[in-house]
């Protein structure tokens, strides 16, 4: 008993004296190839020597150091990227920062994908009408109507700022249906037979008209009022009019359509005749439309026409479907129709 009280006191004078000479000297590493001299030479224990490395790499000059090489690669990995900062996320969320056109150029829109773009069919009929039969046609008839005269009083031919307010009213349809044909598909457990994405497809092509005629005509205090009014009351009006009737809600925007042909074939007569210059077209509208690095803004406004005809032919058969008895979900819907 006496003997190993004795060796545990000569082992601890032994390693006290050569763990705190090592720590004044120099760091862990110098310390190390004296340490490993083993018992018979004054060393240390294996075991000590795993707990002092253990603790000298967790040691704040070791923590200041891992942090540096982080960022120093983060700075590394964005030096291409000029003012552009990475996001890392630890949801593994990667960004699409080198998205190139077809010609292998930068593509600069996050707000659209190169894939989502399209080439306009200008080829549709534009003078297709429906001749409102029906009681409930001709209230959506003359309730559109109606809508125009304050709509042509208040932006008489300033074209860019009136279909400016039109985009902002024509967007709004499309997100309601989809938004309740998608409530109604989760309530019945159902398909929908497409039409929640076609709708919402109609919503984001509006949008996109929206975004276009930005660049064109700058909106003024009074008209940014303007559509957080009409869009306030268009939308509560429009979702319990859906709510009521789809096949009315859809017909109200079918006729939407057609005024909006209507006055996008006017504007088209302005920049024929000079009234209105025919500028070089925006970017955003050049990518979205796949146009000619020289269209105009006559081009634009051809192509935004022709997707409205587009949509005036979704909307009219939407209601056709509902006057049928049928449900839309029973007729495949046109995704992709524009």
């Amino acid at each position: 008993m006496m003997s190993t009280r004795m060796a545990g006191s000569v082992l601890l004078r032994h390693a006290g004296s050569r763990m705190f000479t090592a720590a004044a000297v120099s760091p862990a590493a110098a310390a190390r190839p004296a340490l490993l001299a083993g018992a018979d030479g004054g060393g240390l224990p294996a075991v000590m020597l795993r707990l002092m490395s253990t603790s000298s790499s967790s040691s704040p000059a070791a923590a200041a150091a891992a942090s540096q090489a982080k960022e120093d690669a983060a700075k590394a990995a964005n030096k291409d990227g000029g003012d552009k900062k990475a996001i890392n996320s630890y949801w593994g969320i990667e960004q699409s920062n080198r998205l190139t056109r077809e010609d292998g150029t930068e593509w600069k829109w996050t707000c659209f994908r190169p894939w989502e773009t399209y080439t306009a069919d200008t080829s549709i009929d534009l003078t297709r009408h429906h001749v409102p039969k029906t009681l409930l046609d001709k209230i959506a008839y003359w309730t559109v109507k109606s809508l125009r005269f304050p709509t042509d009083i208040f932006f008489q031919r300033r074209y860019g700022c009136r279909a400016m307010m039109l985009e902002t009213v024509a967007a709004v349809p499309g997100m309601v249906g989809g938004m309740l044909l998608h409530l109604r598909s989760l309530r019945r457990f159902e398909q929908s037979g497409g039409w929640i994405r076609a709708l919402l497809e109609e919503a984001e092509n509006e949008r996109m008209h929206l975004m276009t005629f930005m660049e064109v005509a700058k909106p003024r205090w009074y008209e940014r009022a303007l559509v957080i009014a009409v869009q306030g009351v268009f939308f509560n009006a429009y979702f319990l009019g859906y709510l009521v009737s789809p096949k009315f809600a859809h017909r109200v925007v079918g006729y939407l359509e057609e005024e909006a042909i209507h006055s996008y074939t006017e504007y088209l007569k302005d920049l024929e005749a000079g009234k209105i210059a025919n500028v070089p077209a925006p970017a955003i509208a050049i990518d979205y439309w796949r146009l000619p690095t020289n269209a105009t803004l006559k081009d634009v406004v051809t192509v935004v026409r022709a997707d409205e005809a587009h949509h005036r032919d979704v909307n009219h058969f939407a209601s056709d479907i509902h006057y049928q008895g049928m449900q839309l979900k029973e007729s495949p819907a046109p995704i992709g129709y524009h």
